[in-house]
C-alpha cells in the first residue's frame, strides 16, 4: 500500500507539474517551472490525487457526489496550501484575484469546477490505471525507482528550504562545529541551492533569502502560533467530549464514554476542528456570519467524512453512522450535521475564541511553554497507545494471535472490555 501511494503521488506531481507548465509557458511564451522544487514535480496535485484516490472511491457509483467531494476536498486543500506557502514565505504562488467567485485569490469558482472534473476522472479511471501500470514493474524494481525518487526528492526539497530560509534558518549554528566541516558544509549547502534560490529569484522575484529575525514575545501564545494552538486542541478535546456526553445523556438517557483516546475524556475529531478551524479561519474573522456559516458548513462536512474514511481503513471500525438521518452521504456526513459546523464556526470565531484566547494568553510564559510540551508528549502518547489498542482489537476480532511484545501487552491492559467501554459505538467493518 505504501508504494502505490507513493507512485500515485509522484505521478500526479509529474502529470501536475506538465499541466501547470504548459499553462504558464503558453502564457508567457517562455518556459515556467510551476513546481515548488527543481524536479519536475507539483507536489500539490500529487497530494490532491493520492487524497481523492483514497478517501472518496466509494462515491464512484454516483458522478454527482463525486464531483463535488473532489471538487469540495480539493478546494480546501488549495485554500490551505496557499495559505501555508505564504506564511512560510513562498509568497503568493498562485493568484485568482481576477477570477469570479475568488476568496482572495486563493481559490475561484472556475479552478473549484476543474478540480472537480479532474478529481473525478482520477478516482474514476486515472489511478485504477497508474496502478494496474505500476503493477507490471517487477517487485524489487518498481521499490527501488520509487526510494530512488523519494531521495532526490528530499534532496531537492533541502535545497529549496535552504535557499528559501538560508543556512541558519534551518540548521543550528555552524560556527560551533569545526571548521573544516563548517566549511565543507557551507560548500554542500551551496551546490544544493545554488539553483533552487536562482529559479526562485526569477520566479518570485525574490531579492531576499533568510528568514528575518522576530522580536520575542513578551505574552504567552500571543497570535495564532503553535502554542495557541495546541491549547485550543487541548481544551476543545476535552470540551468537545464533555458536549457530547452531556448530549448522549439528554437524547439516550444513558452516559456513555465519547472519547476518541484510552486515557482521559478526549475527544481528538473535536479539538483537531477546533486548532484548524481557527488557524484557517483566524484571517476572516471579521467577516460576516454568513461568510463564517458557509465556510464552517463546507470546512467542517469535509473534515468530518475525511474523518470517517480514515478511521474506518486504518481501524477496520465505523465511530459514527448518519445513516437513518435524512440527507446523509454513506452515513458519514448529513446536511443538519454540517449546519451545525458551520453556526459552530460563527459562533467559535465570533463569540468564544476571544475569551479563550485571552485565558491563554494570561499563562505564564514559562510555565505555559513547559507545561505545553509537558501535555504535548502525553496526547502523542495517548494518540499511539489508542491507535495500537484499536489495531490490536481489529487483528483479535479477525482471530490474529499475540505473536509480538506489543500484542501481548494490549490483550493484557487494553482488552475487548476495555475497548468497548471506551468507544461503545464502534461498529465493525
Amino acid at each position: 500500500m505504501f508504494y502505490q501511494i507513493v507512485w500515485l503521488f509522484f505521478c500526479y506531481s509529474f502529470l501536475g507539474w506538465v499541466m501547470e507548465a504548459v499553462a504558464a509557458t503558453a502564457r508567457s511564451r517562455h518556459f515556467v517551472n510551476r513546481g515548488l522544487l527543481d524536479g519536475p514535480l507539483c507536489a500539490i496535485y500529487g497530494f490532491a490525487g493520492v487524497t481523492v484516490t483514497i478517501f472518496l472511491p466509494e462515491l464512484r457509483g454516483n458522478w454527482l457526489f463525486l464531483f463535488l467531494g473532489c471538487a469540495i476536498w480539493c478546494t480546501v486543500f488549495e485554500w490551505v496550501a496557499g495559505h501555508i506557502l505564504e506564511k512560510s514565505g513562498y509568497g503568493r504562488w498562485w493568484d485568482y484575484s481576477r477570477m469570479p467567485v475568488n476568496l482572495d485569490g486563493y481559490i475561484c469558482l472556475p479552478y473549484s469546477i476543474l478540480w472537480g472534473v479532474l478529481g473525478s476522472i482520477a478516482v474514476q479511471w486515472g489511478s485504477p490505471l497508474l496502478l494496474s501500470v505500476f503493477s507490471l514493474f517487477p517487485g524489487t524494481a518498481g521499490k527501488v525507482i520509487l526510494w530512488i525518487l523519494i531521495v532526490l526528492t528530499a534532496i531537492d526539497g533541502i535545497g529549496s528550504l535552504i535557499a528559501l530560509f538560508g543556512y541558519q534558518g534551518i540548521m543550528p549554528p555552524l560556527e560551533r562545529v569545526d571548521s573544516q566541516i563548517t566549511v565543507a558544509t557551507r560548500k554542500l549547502q551551496e551546490v544544493i541551492s545554488r539553483s533552487t534560490r536562482r529559479r526562485l529569484e526569477r520566479t518570485m522575484g525574490m531579492t531576499r533569502v533568510g528568514r528575518e529575525k522576530k522580536a520575542k514575545a513578551k505574552v504567552f501564545a500571543q497570535g495564532v502560533g503553535f502554542y495557541k494552538i495546541f491549547w485550543l486542541f487541548f481544551i476543545g478535546s476535552f470540551l468537545g467530549d464533555v458536549t457530547e456526553t452531556v448530549f448522549c445523556y439528554i437524547t439516550a438517557g444513558t452516559w456513555m464514554s465519547r472519547s476518541s483516546v484510552v486515557w482521559g475524556p478526549f475527544s481528538l475529531v473535536w479539538g483537531i476542528a477546533l486548532a484548524a478551524a481557527t488557524a484557517l479561519l483566524y484571517k476572516y474573522r471579521d467577516r460576516s456570519d454568513g461568510f463564517l456559516f458557509f465556510m464552517g458548513t463546507f470546512l467542517g462536512g469535509a473534515y468530518e467524512y475525511l474523518c470517517s474514511v480514515a478511521t474506518e481503513r486504518v481501524f477496520g471500525t465505523v465511530f459514527w453512522d448518519y445513516s437513518a438521518i435524512p440527507f446523509n452521504l454513506g452515513g458519514r456526513i448529513n446536511l443538519l450535521y454540517c449546519f451545525f459546523w458551520g453556526i459552530a464556526a460563527v459562533v467559535w470565531m465570533k463569540g468564544l475564541y476571544p475569551v479563550f484566547s485571552r485565558w491563554i494568553e494570561r499563562i505564564p510564559m514559562k510555565a505555559g511553554t513547559w507545561l505545553t510540551w509537558i501535555l504535548a508528549v502525553f496526547m502523542v502518547g495517548n494518540m499511539a497507545v489508542s491507535g495500537l489498542a484499536l489495531i490490536r482489537y481489529d487483528q483479535r476480532c479477525q482471530g490474529v494471535e499475540a505473536e509480538s511484545s506489543w500484542q501481548a501487552y494490549m490483550d493484557e491492559h487494553y482488552g475487548d472490555d476495555v475497548i468497548q467501554r471506551v468507544y461503545p459505538n464502534a461498529i465493525r467493518v
